[in-house]
């Protein structure tokens, strides 16, 4: 997991506006003025909302709107962006692979918790702030200090803490003033720790639902392969949706014997018009061209001439010679017989023609009804052989059955009894949680953390009792010495409770997994003051020098810091190994020497070459030893 970019719009601390790309690595961001950066508070309140406005204190100037959105790669490997209206609502989104663009993934506080918790792989809040989180605010030097006996006992004996070994806290000026506001913290506590309770409850219940969610999400792959089956059976072609008849498939088993039975026909056909061909004459020669015609009519006009010629001039006998034109023009009327009658057989042949063209047509046409609706079936489908299109057509009769069976595997999965389980106890867990938001609402819009209040109601308490009773020395033996004062809180319990919860291992495990790495670390930032390093059982810490061992709540401010600074590197350096989340410092090194501050560079350098690592600051050098520097 690793912070991509942070886009802000009126948010205190950053520029007016703009966005800002973050590259793996050692990433320096530098702020525009003096002002704190609340870089890792800002995450955790994009990251953790609670949907009460508490990230509304986050806004710059008053009276305007302030927007801010985190793009990070989750532990699936997706990119999320949170954005959200400072002290408003907010979203999740989540880029998709194959377009490249955004999809909304809710709206809903409880669902984006929920998801970044279970899906893009964050961890629960306090692992996040107390693990890979460095906040001024958790330095031990700036938490209230904790009664010991020995303090108890030196102020029973009228010596107080002395304000050299005090920490920063200054007395108060207005002590009446400070008494009030102590009884308002006091009352703030109690809200707090209501509100906090109320919290973890709504954490709680917002786990169990997420758990209950998943079961219920068991379905969504039989629901998303049911739509992606219905619409493959809606794409799936019809002979209605191609405009097919509806007996293309039994046009298209015969078509085969169309094919052979047009061929059959056509060659038929051709066999009988060639025999007839062969057989018939095709010329008939012209009556004219006939000299058997010629010479009948001639000789028929030629005794019909002489016999009445004859028979006027001669005698009446030889108007009998007329008779002979009987068998003359008998001639030429059987030669104009047979001519017609060859006329007669040549129009016959034509007219046979004809008609062997008409059947060939017919043939044609017939075999054309039954090959058209083939052919369209053939374009329609895209295909190129008879043989793929009664696949392509009953491939939506399979697609049918293949919906039905995952609808009758959905239904019988809706039916189990897990599932009316989960379904019921997620009704009840949000019932359960609206509840408790209701709750959280009464109490207020915006309600500071509870540790934070605690911080501030100490200070306060010291502040009063160093107004109230200034510092004396102690004399013990004519010597003055300090007298003793409360030790500071040791912060290792915590953190190593947080590191085994990451580590999924027991707590011993852990201090044997971190107790070299962490000697190594103090060692070099202590100069050797100190040797070593050992816990308890609890996790309490003490530090060792060459002659005694030391709960580390009683070392100096300074090296009391420098000791959680070696220990929150050597837990981020531990467990980014089995899960690799970006590691947010502010500006925490203000109170360091120096001649210290390479050396912290230079660790801060190595860490980055195993996770990313976002250190706030506008100090020159370590923008010198970083992979980059951004202007924020």
């Amino acid at each position: 997991m690793h912070f991509v970019e942070v886009a802000i719009q009126n948010v205190r601390g950053f520029s007016p506006a703009g966005r800002f790309p973050l590259k793996t690595g050692y990433l320096i961001l530098k702020p525009p003025t003096a002002d704190v950066l609340p870089l890792a508070g800002l995450s955790l309140s994009l990251l953790y909302s609670d949907g009460r406005g508490g990230d509304a204190s986050f806004a710059g100037s008053s009276g305007r709107s302030g927007k801010a959105a985190l793009t990070f790669v989750g532990q699936d490997g997706m990119t999320y962006r949170v954005l959200r209206e400072l002290g408003g609502s907010g979203s999740l989104h989540r880029l998709n692979p194959t377009t490249s663009q955004p999809e909304l993934m809710s709206s809903d506080t409880g669902e984006i918790n929920q998801y970044l918790r279970g899906q893009a792989g964050l961890p629960p809040r306090t692992t996040f702030e107390q693990v890979y989180c460095l906040q001024l605010v958790m330095l031990p030097s700036r938490r209230p200090r904790k009664s010991s006996p020995k303090a108890a006992a030196a102020k029973a004996s009228g010596s107080t803490p002395s304000l050299a070994n005090a920490s920063a806290v200054q007395p108060a000026a207005d002590i009446p003033a400070a008494e009030a506001k102590v009884k308002a913290l006091e009352k703030e506590v109690i809200v707090s720790r209501e509100v906090d309770q109320l919290q973890f409850k709504v954490d709680e219940l917002s786990s169990l639902i997420f758990e209950a969610d998943s079961k219920l999400k068991g379905g969504e792959g039989l629901k998303t392969a049911i739509a992606e089956a219905e619409a493959a059976w809606r794409a799936a072609p019809t002979p209605e949706s191609l405009g097919l008849p509806q007996d293309i498939l039994s046009r298209v088993k015969r078509h085969p014997k169309a094919v052979a039975r047009r061929d059959e026909a056509l060659a038929r056909l051709e066999t009988d018009r060639d025999a007839e061909e062969a057989d018939a004459v095709v010329y008939v020669p012209p009556l004219t061209k006939n000299r058997y015609f010629w010479g009948g009519l001639g000789s028929g006009v030629l005794f019909l001439g002489v016999s009445v010629g004859l028979g006027f001039t001669v005698g009446p006998m030889w108007r009998y010679l007329a008779l002979l034109n009987i068998p003359a023009f008998g001639t030429a009327a059987l030669m104009a017989l047979r001519y017609v009658d060859d006329l007669q057989k040549a129009t016959r042949k034509g007219t046979k023609d004809n008609r062997k063209g008409a059947r060939e047509k017919k043939i044609l046409d017939e075999f054309e009804l039954e090959d058209a609706p083939v052919r369209m079936a053939l374009k329609a489908l895209n295909v190129e052989t008879l043989d793929e299109i009664p696949p392509a057509l009953e491939r939506k009769d399979l697609l049918g059955i293949r919906l039905g069976e995952l609808q009758t595997q959905l239904e019988e999965f809706e039916a189990s009894p897990d599932f009316q389980d989960a379904l019921r106890q997620a009704q009840d867990l949000r019932a359960e949680q609206e509840t408790l938001n209701a709750e959280l609402t009464a109490k207020g819009t915006y309600v500071r953390d509870l540790r934070e209040v605690e911080r501030e109601l100490g200070r306060l308490k010291e502040s009063i009792a160093l107004a109230k009773a200034p510092p004396a020395p102690v004399v013990v033996g004519g010597v003055a010495t300090a007298a003793p004062v409360d030790p500071l809180e040791d912060p290792s319990p915590l953190v190593l409770a947080q590191a085994a919860d990451v580590l999924t291992s027991d707590l011993l495990s852990v201090q044997a997994l971190l107790k070299d790495r962490c000697v190594q670390y103090l060692t070099a930032l202590t100069d050797r003051r100190y040797q070593g390093v050992e816990w308890d059982r609890d996790g309490n810490a003490f530090a060792l020098t060459a002659n005694s061992r030391i709960p580390v709540g009683e070392l100096p401010p300074k090296d009391l810091d420098l000791y959680y600074l070696a220990l929150r590197l050597t837990v981020v350096e531990k467990t980014c190994a089995r899960v690799k989340r970006p590691f947010l410092l502010d500006d925490v090194l203000t109170g360091v020497d120096e001649a210290k501050l390479p050396l912290v560079a230079r660790m801060l350098k190595h860490l980055g070459t195993l996770t990313q690592v976002l250190h706030v600051t506008a100090h020159p050098g370590f923008a010198q030893m970083s992979d980059g520097t951004v202007n924020v």
